[in-house]
């Protein structure tokens, strides 16, 4: 997997908040939940060039657009960073992201090590944290459960989530997935630190 970039100049009044984690920890599940505890959060949507499965709805799990789109948009500079995964691109738009953090508002992105790794480089002040099983056999368990993917497609993404573990070290803060209650509380505690403290200096 190979993550390319654009170089946009950004502003950073608003903080940007990155969870990241192999593929079956449970990001979205708990970037859900976050939410919904803190309306001072902006979610950022992910573009996509890979099919809308059943189930899943236009900018709500993704903003899904044609394979030639896509490539067209990165010719315009419309990604902060993007990726092609599997064969299908994945990247986050420049121009909503941008104009939210400038009004000031905090942004929280669900994506792969590659694309934190840039966005680790854009914003300095983020809040970076990664999401790990309790065991790394859980995966498989959790992705079959899903019912999303097909067999080959379960092994290519556990495959892929070995190699994304090693990033962990770049992260401040790493949470081991056990329950989804106490990983919420724990996320929470870290934003309350985080953000509200600063809020009040």
């Amino acid at each position: 997997m190979k993550r390319s970039e654009s170089n946009p100049k950004i502003s950073n009044k608003g903080r940007v908040i990155v969870i990241s984690g192999p593929s079956g920890v449970g990001k979205s599940t708990i970037c859900n939940i976050i939410l919904k505890k803190r309306n001072d959060l902006w979610f950022s949507i992910s573009t996509t060039s890979r099919v809308q499965r059943k189930g899943e709805q236009q900018n709500r799990e993704y903003i899904f657009i044609s394979k030639s789109s896509f490539l067209e948009q990165i010719k315009q500079n419309r990604f902060l960073e993007y990726a092609e995964v599997h064969g299908n691109l994945y990247g986050t738009p420049r121009e909503p992201l941008e104009k939210v953090l400038e009004g000031g508002k905090n942004v929280l992105l669900d994506i792969d090590v590659q694309g934190a790794q840039k966005i680790m480089t854009l914003f300095s002040a983020g809040i970076f944290i990664f999401l790990i099983p309790p065991k790394f056999g859980d995966l498989k368990e959790r992705l079959q459960k899903r019912n999303t993917d097909n067999t080959d497609e379960i092994s290519k993404r556990l495959i892929q989530a070995q190699k994304e573990m090693e990033y962990m070290k770049d992260y401040k803060y790493i949470i081991q997935n056990i329950k989804i209650a106490d990983t919420v509380r724990s996320i929470l505690e870290i934003l309350k630190n985080e953000l509200d403290r600063n809020a009040e200096l």
